[in-house]
């Protein structure tokens, strides 16, 4: 069975960084595409970042050059970098696998940044 686990969210101020992990198993993780969303209250679930079996990355334009996302193929680790962060980040972000039609999630990890 699918598991993603977040990790690694918390309270930052403006201008600093956070790494977010997310394990995962239940499927061979090297073959398949994973992101990371994210989603605030009152709000639609917002791609943040994704990663391709062969490592190409894509990020929706607000994060893109302040995050970054990478894999461990050997451990079935995704993470995401974020750096120079801001307010408007703040959000429970999610990790994410679309698979065979399906969408499977993590339980989300908290980000709040904060003067």
């Amino acid at each position: 069975q699918v598991r993603l686990v977040e990790s690694g969210g918390g309270l930052v101020q403006p201008g600093q960084s956070l790494r977010l992990s997310c394990k995962a198993s239940g499927f061979i993780f090297r073959l398949n595409t994973m992101g990371w969303y994210r989603q605030t209250p009152g709000k639609q679930r917002e791609l943040v970042a994704t990663i391709t079996s062969g490592h190409s990355t894509n990020y929706t334009d607000s994060v893109r050059g302040r995050f970054t996302i990478s894999r461990d193929n050997v451990r079935s680790f995704v993470y995401l970098q974020m750096n120079s962060l801001k307010p408007e980040d703040t959000a429970v972000y999610y990790c994410n696998l679309y698979r065979s039609s399906t969408n499977y999630w993590g339980q989300g990890t908290q980000v709040t940044v904060s003067s």
